[in-house]
């Protein structure tokens, strides 16, 4: 049997403290090209990410951390590498990882990527996908394809739980770009902080946001 892990241990492979402890749009352009698992008693689905968004807490208007603190986005402001998962729209769920000094409160949104593990899995729980591409494009159809929801919120993905993140194969700078983040409406609507793969068909669709609050954001 192989050693047991420690609530600090990260497993071989796996994305370790100091990756999520940066700068958010760093650590937001680094997980392109990273596959996050989760491990389930149906088996394991993997999603290599393709699209993914920043979120940069307190000094954002378009943060659910915005206005400070509250129960539930409690986990924002702690350490980092850990997942924040919120209900949105009251239908879905959506995971974010949490990133940089604690306190800062910032997060990364997980968008959209392609499956490459679990791939029958993962269409047993997107029966109304009609192409593989679609089974994760977007972040609610992206927990609903690795079954991530509440269970998950604050969750530490560096400590050997059921839900990690795997380094992936480096993506070059010209395989990326940046734009607007979708959905976000207000002040923080023309903060260019979605970063996606350049014409990967995984990517979800970009939509303007309507007229929100600040500190107020979903899928």
């Amino acid at each position: 049997m192989g050693a047991s892990l420690t609530p600090h241990s990260t497993p071989p492979g796996v994305l370790g403290r100091s990756f999520y402890d940066r700068n958010v749009l760093a650590v937001a352009r680094d997980l392109l090209g990273c596959v996050v698992r989760h491990r389930t008693p149906a088996g394991v689905v993997g999603v290599r990410l393709s699209e993914v968004e920043a979120y940069a807490g307190e000094s954002d208007p378009g943060s659910h951390a915005f206005r400070g603190p509250t129960p539930r986005t409690q986990v924002m402001f702690g350490e980092a590498g850990h997942a924040y998962v919120y209900f949105s729209y009251g239908m879905h769920w959506c995971v974010n990882l949490v990133c940089g000094p604690v306190g800062t409160a910032s997060a990364v949104l997980l968008r959209a990527g392609e499956v490459v593990e679990g791939l029958d899995l993962a269409r047993s729980r997107r029966p109304a996908a009609r192409k593989d591409v679609d089974l994760a494009r977007g972040p609610a159809r992206l927990t609903q394809a690795l079954a991530v929801d509440r269970a998950q919120d604050g969750v530490d993905v560096c400590s050997g739980s059921s839900l990690e993140v795997v380094a992936g194969q480096p993506v070059p700078d010209s395989a990326v770009v940046w734009g607007p983040r979708v959905g976000v409406a207000g002040a923080g609507a023309p903060t260019p902080w979605r970063v996606s793969l350049v014409n990967d068909p995984t990517v979800s669709a970009y939509r303007v946001g309507g007229r929100r609050s600040p500190g107020k954001r979903s899928t």
